[in-house]
């Protein structure tokens, strides 16, 4: 069984990964039919993947590049995930 590895701090890999998907990815895929999808981006070679499924596009990155690098972005969204409540609706 392969075990990765990062190979760099967590700085240089969302450096890495945000560059690759702003200068070569974003345009291709931000639409309103993609938005919401995951990308994986192989934060050394550019190579990417996406699906709707995280982990789908994540073993699809892997199974072509087994020892990849891996950043995660979300199609239309700053974040992969938002953490907390977020909105709360007021009743009255």
């Amino acid at each position: 069984m392969l075990v990765r590895q990062p190979r760099y701090t967590k700085e240089e890999f969302a450096r890495r990964g945000d560059e690759i998907y702003n200068r070569d990815i974003k345009t291709q895929v931000e639409s309103e039919q993609n938005k919401g999808k995951f990308i994986a981006i192989d934060i050394e070679t550019g190579q990417w993947e996406m699906d709707t499924d995280e982990l789908v596009a994540g073993d699809r990155l892997f199974t072509r590049i087994p020892d990849a690098q891996t950043w995660m972005k979300r199609v239309g969204y700053e974040y992969l995930r938002r953490f907390g409540a977020g909105r709360s609706r007021r009743i009255a």
